[in-house]
């Protein structure tokens, strides 16, 4: 075993010979949209990206599916099947079967099992001070989806949102089988700080993040804070940040901000300041959004683990 639980890594990693290694995953989570096909796709991604997370490349994939039989019709699930099938089907993955069950609300995700060259491994464990760290998607989707089911939010930002969630992190795999990349790991329910965290606890360093740098969604982000379109995920993240975060005089709009529950978010890379601009032009090349430096990783430092400068 080479990666376990405890480095809070997005993927378990065991060794099949000197150079091959299984990565394997498995997530799930309740509808965050009203159309099945795309929550279909949206949870294949989110399931899928932590693969590319570790530098892997997914073989073959399982759905997991639960949903109340008198409440939810057989169309529905089969929409968001082919949802999930047409996202393993982008990436080569083979979706090979599954498991369903009864339950009081719907679920859907994947377990799946991929490959990585144990010499381009991009764990949590290997950040190293004077990384550059870059954010490869925008921030809100937490605070969109929230906005999306109490009907604030606007047709434009439901659609932004929904082929962003829906965008592979894909282009993990290839940074890592370049050398490009020395740690890696992707945004999901512990908001950008919480995943940060864990990635300083497991490479023994701290960080400062830039809050000005760091990508938002959309300017409607902001507005959507202020009606209090926050999901409880986010506001329990922002609490667990006092003993590790020093934030200095950010504003508290953008402290939930860098906090926000993400659903198949972005990936955070640590980069050496040499391949900075050879990450930048693949993942353009890559079509990736936003694609921003937000900070750098620190010596370790007992408190705070991340200083938020300006």
């Amino acid at each position: 075993m080479l990666v376990n639980s405890n480095t809070f890594d997005d993927a378990g990693i065991y060794r099949l010979d000197r150079h091959r290694a299984l990565v394997q995953t498995v997530d799930f989570f309740t509808p965050i949209v009203d159309d099945p096909f795309s929550y279909g796709q949206i949870a294949a991604a989110n399931s899928l990206s932590d693969i590319f997370a570790m530098g892997g490349r997914p073989l073959t994939a399982l759905n997991i599916v639960g949903f109340p039989a008198d409440l939810v019709r057989p169309r529905v699930i089969s929409a968001i099947l082919r949802g999930g099938l047409a996202k393993a089907a982008e990436v080569g993955c083979a979706l090979i079967g599954g498991h369903s069950i009864r339950n009081p609300e719907p679920i859907y995700g994947l377990a799946v099992t991929g490959v990585v060259d144990v010499r381009h491994l991009t764990t949590n464990a290997n950040g190293r001070p004077g990384d550059l760290l870059i954010l490869t998607k925008p921030l809100g989707t937490g605070i969109a989806t929230t906005a999306i089911k109490r009907g604030l939010a606007s047709r434009a930002l439901q659609k932004r949102v929904i082929a962003l969630m829906s965008k592979i992190n894909s282009v993990g795999a290839e940074l890592a089988e370049r050398g490009l990349v020395r740690a890696a790991t992707d945004i999901t329910g512990y908001g950008l700080i919480g995943h940060l965290v864990s990635l300083c606890r497991a490479s023994g360093v701290s960080a400062d993040i830039d809050p000005n740098a760091v990508p938002m969604i959309s300017d409607e982000i902001s507005d959507l804070i202020e009606l209090g379109s926050v999901p409880e995920g986010s506001r329990q993240n922002l609490y667990a940040t006092t003993v590790v975060v020093d934030w200095g005089n950010t504003d508290d709009a953008r402290r939930i901000l860098l906090t926000d529950a993400q659903t198949s978010g972005g990936l955070l890379l640590c980069v050496a300041e040499p391949k900075l601009e050879k990450v930048l032009k693949l993942l353009r090349q890559a079509r990736t959004p936003c694609a921003a430096v937000i900070g750098r990783i620190a010596p370790p430092r007992r408190r705070p683990l991340i200083c938020i400068t300006r």
